[in-house]
């Protein structure tokens, strides 16, 4: 790749729950496109030692992204070591499934600290750092889980919806002033967190370094919105308006009434809520 191939040269990238999946394919991806990376995770040294492992010129550090003290300190860090930040990536996330009604609190305020509020601190820390500037991408990973709510997953989906109601919201909260929004959505990827999930008919499973190449190039372009596989972008607009019953024909006709139903049994859907609920 020259130089004029690479579109984020000398930029800096923070990314959040940068250790694996989604997060680390993107931090890979960033850096082959001449960026540098700030990479934030519970274990900070696991964070450190995964950006040493990119190259010179990377950083790792400890990040909970539902303390905004936390996160506020990492990107102060993250500055301080590469520069001013060009663009943050909102990916730490977790997937907790079962029965609503049967959802305990610590699992419900698990999954709304990191999936929303998480995503909401880092969004405003970014504002504040970029608006002065006039430029910066906030990317904020949503789910096609954000735009259909799957049976046992309720809490899931409803963290995602709200990211796409964010994204939206900030996005023209920020008009004119130099800084974008992006909202990512994808469906199912090959990580730890979609462990033991079934499979709808029809939906092809992403590789993380396919969302990580998606998020490089709407860095690199602005994009407002990434829905992959990029096919399914034209799916969405027929089915939301049908009426709620053929919507939920169409959910059983393809099973995906039984993607997140029914897994807490899974083993390793059970190893990784566990570790998911324990913060490891």
């Amino acid at each position: 790749m020259t130089e004029l191939e690479r579109p984020l040269s000398g930029s800096v990238v923070a990314i959040t729950g940068g250790t694996g999946g989604i997060g680390l394919a993107t931090a890979r991806s960033v850096v082959a496109a001449g960026a540098k990376v700030a990479l934030g995770d519970l274990d900070g040294e696991l964070a450190a030692s995964e950006a040493a492992s990119l190259g010179e010129g990377n950083f790792g550090g400890r990040l909970d992204v539902t303390d905004f003290d936390s996160f506020e300190s990492f990107v102060d860090a993250a500055e301080t070591e590469l520069g001013p930040l060009d663009a943050l990536v909102n990916n730490a996330g977790v997937m907790i499934l079962g029965p609503f009604e049967e959802e305990s609190v610590e699992k419900t305020e698990k999954s709304v600290g990191v999936n929303l509020f998480g995503v909401m601190n880092g969004t405003k820390i970014a504002m504040k750092k970029m608006k002065p500037r006039g430029r910066g991408q906030i990317v904020n990973i949503a789910s096609q889980a954000g735009k259909t709510g799957f049976p046992g997953g309720a809490t899931y989906c409803a963290t995602k919806f709200a990211v796409v109601g964010l994204c939206e919201s900030v996005r023209n909260e920020l008009a004119g002033t130099g800084v974008g929004v992006t909202c990512v959505m994808p469906g199912p990827v090959k990580t730890e967190l979609a462990a033991g999930i079934g499979n709808a008919r029809g939906v092809r499973w992403l590789l993380p370094s396919e969302v990580g190449d998606g998020i490089t190039k709407a860095i690199a372009t602005g994009q407002a919105e990434v829905w992959l596989p990029p096919s399914t972008r034209f799916l969405q607009p027929p089915t939301s308006i049908l009426p709620a019953g053929a919507r939920d024909w169409l959910m059983r006709a393809f099973n995906a009434d039984t993607v997140l139903a029914h897994r807490e049994e899974d083993p390793g859907r059970v190893a990784y809520e566990k570790k998911a609920l324990s913060g490891d």
